[in-house]
């Protein structure tokens, strides 16, 4: 229950961002096309879609539907199938992880810096959206692996 609602509210995050890009993408298209220069749309397109993509990226590590090579996967049945799927999301929690911890560093670091042409925000607002995909990512990743202890025991391995 914890995990599908965290995921529903990383999705919600995710599509507003998206909604905000198109939306600073439409007032640039339509400024240009009048001839006036908006030049905050440029920044707030990409550091939206910069969340957009990151909320989007977490969510599909917990639907299982990320980038991966699944031939050995489909060969394989019961336990030896349950455990390749531990194995690959420990790797993938041990990446999360680093990038979690790293993405904290970069955080801290760049928070003060301010955008170009919006200066009362702050670069921090922009680089937060790192740990909380890699720490969401932990989470998804830690309940698979957990299922698939669970599949392992009370299904024997069948």
């Amino acid at each position: 229950m914890f995990i599908k609602r965290l995921e529903q509210i990383q999705l919600t995050i995710g599509v507003i961002f998206l909604c905000i890009f198109f939306g600073a993408i439409l007032v640039q298209v339509v400024s240009r096309h009048f001839g006036v220069s908006v030049l905050w749309t440029g920044e707030v397109a990409n550091y939206s879609f910069i969340w957009a993509v990151f909320m989007g990226a977490a969510v599909m590590v917990n639907k299982k539907e990320h980038f991966n090579f699944d031939l050995l996967a489909k060969k394989l049945k019961g336990k030896s199938k349950y455990a390749l799927n531990i194995l690959i999301d420990v790797i993938l929690i041990t990446f999360s992880s680093a990038l979690f911890v790293h993405s904290l560093t970069a955080l801290t670091t760049f928070w003060n810096y301010q955008w170009v042409t919006i200066p009362a925000l702050k670069m921090g607002y922009v680089w937060i959206s790192l740990p909380i995909m890699a720490g969401t990512m932990v989470i998804y990743l830690a309940a698979h692996v957990f299922m698939n202890v669970k599949l392992i025991t009370v299904r024997g391995g069948e």
